[in-house]
Order: C-alpha cells, then structure tokens, then sequence
C-alpha cells in the first residue's frame, strides 16, 4: 500500500459512520445500481456494523434516499454554478447547458443521472423514486424558466421543459454509448430552440 492510499483510508476512517455510509452507498449504488448492491457490501466497504446502517438510515430504501439527497444536491451546485458563475446576460448562461453537460460526460465517475437510473431501476407501482427525482428536476427547471423569462423568449415554461428533454436525452445517450459528444448534439439542439423562441431576432453577425 502507498503512502498516498494509505493517507486516503486513514482520512476514510475518521469519518464518522454516517459520512462513510454515505460516501460508500453512492460510490457502489452510482457504479453498479442500487438494487445491484446489497447491504452488506455497503457496510464492507464503509467499515461499520450493520446495525449502525439500520440505526442511522433505518433501512437500506432510508439510504437510498439520503444519496440521493447528497447527491442531487451537490450536482445541482455543481451545474447551476456552471451556468451562473461566469455571469454575462440570460442567453449567455443558456448557452452554457451543452458545454457544461460535456465537463460532467467527461469525468470518470460519470454513471449517468442517479435519479433517472433509480426510477429505472425502482418497481414502478412505487412512487417515491419518481417524487424524487421529479423534486430534484423541478429545482434546475425553475432555474432554467427563470433565464427563458429574462432572456424574453416566448413560452419560457414549455421552452425549459423542451431543453430539459433534450439534456435528459443527451445524458441517457453519454451513459449507453460513453462518448461526452452527446452533449455537443444537445448543445445544437438546445440553441436551436432557443433562437426559434426568441421574440426579438438575434442580429446576423458579419
């Protein structure tokens, strides 16, 4: 073992369960699938007593739900500040949907939208993966509502639920095929909407 492995599972270590738990659910869950994972693996790899799972979660669906939380909150973070952060008008920020799509298609702990593959893989007489999922993309929704508003393109609402289908899309094609430039299509996509729901023309550059 290196000093460099060995630093990192001395630092795991001195996590408090809760935190390993976590940490250890949504590496396994998001790489092989929630129902793919059994409790026991999950302990294994976090170093804790399956009773503590139970005390803390009450149940390996309780889990399920607090990764999901963790995890749709820090990606949400992650994406909204990628639109946002550099600033400049609302169609610059819409702009950035395809591209910032792309960073996330690119990373190598990339195993497609948690939410998506849960309500695939949850029974589907069971509402709660959907009322999460459906939560999680009603945050970004709102967000992207908002800029079609400012940006002064008509129907803000049905154009933002149109660009969502098209990430959606772009996300469940970059899992199946690993290739990032499925976000490059959407990009395309997605500014072709935009300009056709613009109610003031762009200007033809030069």
């Amino acid at each position: 073992m290196t000093t460099d492995t060995l630093d990192r599972v001395t630092k795991t270590e001195t996590l408090p369960p809760r935190e390993r738990l976590l940490q250890s659910a949504r590496k396994l869950f998001c790489r092989y699938g929630v129902n793919s994972v059994g409790v026991d693996s999950i302990i294994d790899s976090a170093g804790t007593a399956k009773t503590t799972l139970y005390k803390l979660f009450g149940s390996k669906e309780g889990l399920v739900e607090a990764v999901l939380d963790r995890e749709g909150q820090e990606w949400r973070d992650w994406f909204l500040g990628e639109i946002d952060g550099p600033g400049g008008s609302a169609l610059d920020r819409l702009e950035r949907l395809g591209p910032s799509l792309k960073r996330w298609f690119q990373r190598a702990d990339f195993f497609g939208c948690p939410f998506i593959n849960a309500v695939a893989e949850s029974d589907k007489a069971n509402d709660q993966m959907r009322r999460l999922a459906i939560a999680h993309k009603t945050i970004v929704s709102n967000r992207i509502i908002s800029l079609c508003a400012e940006a002064d393109i008509s129907d803000p609402e049905q154009t933002a639920h149109t660009l969502g289908l098209i990430m959606d899309g772009a996300i469940v094609m970059a899992l199946i095929t690993r290739k990032a430039s499925a976000a490059d299509l959407a990009a395309v996509a997605c500014q072709a909407l935009i300009e056709s729901r613009l109610k003031v023309a762009l200007p033809i550059e030069a």
